[in-house]
């Protein structure tokens, strides 16, 4: 098979979360350990960091993996959804691996496939650990892709376990109450292995406490550990570069097991959304937990990654700025707590008009994200092009509900050129509330 039947071959043939929503979600980690088992168990023959949450887990991945190659450290980056091109979920030193490794991969394994009945993801956990393995990387940065306890990736005994913070998303799968949600994330925490927490948030955090104690895991809370104090605008988006500012220090906290002498940094990142400042601080508490095991990462080395995370990874889709004339802005935040932080930054820019381009998934309960949408915005309605988006004719009509108005569009990039041609100067467009959204458009 060639590249693009190949890849119809495995878009057809394996449950896909993206296209089928929760029936493609396993129960159980079965298929991932006997696919891996005739793989060799590729995931025992190099180092890892395994990232969990239900926010920030993919910003996290990418500027630790940039961190790390900065370093010199041959560093694999497993991470899902893709934007444009499949093989963006698997990466070695911010390259995508060749289409002839993919073509090479399912011709090896495609009577396993058929045997095992594996999804999607779970072949593609496989082919991520199968790459990793046969290119000696010194070490991979690992996404969960939903959950914790029963994701595909949980097959691996990291150095460090990370959990950003805990959000209300997939509900239908991993509980309907934020302590439920965190005990599916909490399952990555593993004997002796030291977990990061990103945000220390007091309804969940016994959960992550406890669950550490009953593993004997080392168990830090990023967000206590050091303090941000953000230099001249918070966001720049003027010019050709768009970067946030900022001065870091560490801070001892008694919530944390370990301490350090009294460190700051003066940083230039290159993802402008301020949301950043919460993963970049879990970023360099994973970074001290990575030189304790004897990871030689330089302040220098932070420095040069961070202001460069979107060349070393090619990450896209969090607070991209698109254009500036008119300003337009795409974010892959999609539930409450990203459209939180979406609004945010919104607020910290000058504009006259809002234009909010807006599309989403049938499978969600999307009443607090309408409820929490500004309602003097002008609203162009479309539905991403995958089986699971909402028809924007119901979207609307749910929208309108809450008191949120405009038009229905046939496409995303119809609804984004109606948008960007209805600006009149200074007003400002907005694109997001899916990542399948996103990734038409950036």
């Amino acid at each position: 098979m060639d590249y693009t039947t190949t890849l119809n071959y495995l878009y057809s043939q394996l449950p896909m979360f993206t296209r089928d929503g929760p029936s493609a979600f396993k129960k159980d980690l079965t298929n991932t350990i006997e696919l891996c088992k005739r793989l060799g168990d590729p995931q025992l023959r190099f180092k890892t960091v395994h990232i969990a949450g239900t926010n920030g887990k993919g910003s996290t991945s990418h500027m630790l993996a940039a961190i790390l190659q900065t370093a010199g450290y041959k560093t694999g980056l497993y991470t899902s959804p893709h934007l444009k091109d499949f093989r963006e979920r698997i990466r070695i030193n911010g390259e995508m691996i060749p289409e002839q490794q993919v073509i090479d991969f399912v011709d090896r394994h495609k009577a396993d496939f058929e045997d095992i009945k594996p999804s999607f993801f779970e072949m593609t956990v496989g082919m991520a650990f199968d790459a990793f393995a046969r290119e000696k990387v010194d070490i991979a940065v690992i996404e969960v892709g939903l959950g914790g306890r029963l994701d595909s990736t949980n097959i691996i005994t990291p150095l460090l376990s990370v959990i950003t913070n805990i959000g209300w998303d997939h509900v239908n799968m991993l509980g309907d109450t934020l302590q439920l949600i965190a005990g599916e994330k909490a399952g990555v925490i593993k004997p002796g292995i030291p977990v990061i927490i990103g945000e220390y948030q007091p309804e969940v955090a016994d959960v992550f406490i406890n669950k550490a104690k009953l593993e004997n895991a080392p168990i830090s809370f990023a967000s206590d550990e050091w303090g941000i104090e953000v230099k001249g605008e918070r966001i720049k988006v003027k010019g050709t570069e768009e970067h946030l500012d900022f001065k870091i220090t560490k801070i001892n906290s008694p919530l944390t097991t370990h301490h350090s002498p009294l460190t700051t940094h003066h940083l230039q990142l290159d993802l402008p959304g301020t949301y950043q400042l919460k993963n970049v601080k879990t970023v360099l508490s994973a970074v001290e937990g990575l030189r304790e095991q004897g990871y030689v990462i330089t302040d220098e080395h932070i420095r040069i990654a961070l202001g460069h995370v979107k060349t070393l990874t090619d990450l896209h889709g969090r607070w991209e700025v698109l254009s500036h004339n008119p300003l337009t802005i795409s974010d892959t935040g999609h539930n409450p707590e990203g459209i939180a932080e979406v609004l945010k930054n919104i607020e910290g820019i000058t504009y006259h008009q809002l234009h909010f381009v807006m599309g989403v998934v049938n499978d969600k309960d999307i009443s607090k994200i309408l409820a929490m949408l500004p309602k003097n915005a002008i609203y162009y309605f479309c539905k991403p092009d995958i089986p699971r988006g909402l028809d924007a004719e119901s979207l609307k009509l749910k929208a309108e509900s809450f008191g949120l108005n405009g038009n229905v569009y046939p496409s995303v990039k119809t609804a984004l050129q109606t948008a960007q041609n209805n600006t009149a100067e200074n007003d400002l467009v907005f694109i997001g509330g899916s990542t399948f959204v996103v990734a038409e458009v950036v």
